[in-house]
């Protein structure tokens, strides 16, 4: 019998070597998890629209439409976590990965477990965002986050976010002031691994200062510490 905390739907998982497929399927069901299959870009697309998967495992290397193109589309369209699967351990790949949206990349040969432990960690991470005490909406000069709806919204105009975009900005707005180190703001976004990289965080914050920032040349709210990470502007800021 699936885990109730699985329950709301399946994990997608989009692998074009079935026994692969197969092998993290058993896995994941072992765990409590459904699942459903795709073996090819376009048809994990429709999957996913038709499932509303609560996970997606993205292999990068697919016929028709690749991996980052799958990544890209889901990005637009919901904020499904997503875990990339490839044979490709390269940096740049690692990096361009995760700054599209990405919430994870693990390399194949990989052991199943570890696989299986990754998923039930992210969406742990997940969570506790929709689940936050803090419910109101929180706003600072024309820029508005509501924890409940999960929307940002900039002088009543909405900004559509990846979900690391949202988890970082959710904790830079919650904590104005303070200021975050890199490998804290990693916490909130990316389960550890030697996939995740500090450097991904500023990919992900010059995304976000290009949404958010009336000047992403000058921002002026989240602002750089140097040499330390980031932090969210406040009230006793000029």
């Amino acid at each position: 019998m699936p885990n109730p905390v699985y329950n709301q739907g399946p994990v997608l998982i989009v692998e074009d070597d079935r026994n692969t497929a197969l092998l993290v399927e058993t896995y994941l069901q072992r765990e409590g998890f459904s699942t459903v299959l795709a073996h090819d870009g376009s048809q994990a697309l429709a999957v996913a629209r038709e499932t509303n998967p609560i996970f997606v495992i993205l292999d990068i290397m697919l016929p028709g439409v690749d991996g980052w193109e799958i990544c890209r589309t889901l990005r637009k369209e919901s904020e499904v976590p997503i875990l990339m699967l490839t044979a490709r351990e390269e940096e740049i790949d690692r990096v361009a990965g995760l700054s599209m949206g990405a919430d994870d990349y693990v390399v194949k040969p990989f052991s199943p477990r570890e696989l299986v432990e990754r998923v039930k960690a992210i969406l742990r991470r997940a969570r506790p965002v929709a689940l936050q005490e803090q419910t109101a909406p929180i706003s600072y000069r024309g820029l508005e986050l509501d924890p409940v709806k999960r929307t940002v919204t900039r002088d009543g105009r909405p900004i559509p976010l990846t979900s690391s975009e949202y988890k970082l900005l959710y904790a830079l707005m919650n904590a104005p002031g303070r200021a975050f180190s890199r490998e804290v703001l990693l916490d909130h976004c990316h389960q550890e691994s030697v996939a995740v990289i500090d450097r991904v965080i500023d990919v992900h914050i010059g995304k976000l200062r290009q949404k958010i920032e009336p000047d992403p040349s000058a921002p002026r709210f989240i602002l750089t510490v140097r040499g330390f990470g980031y932090r969210f502007s406040d009230d006793n800021e000029s």
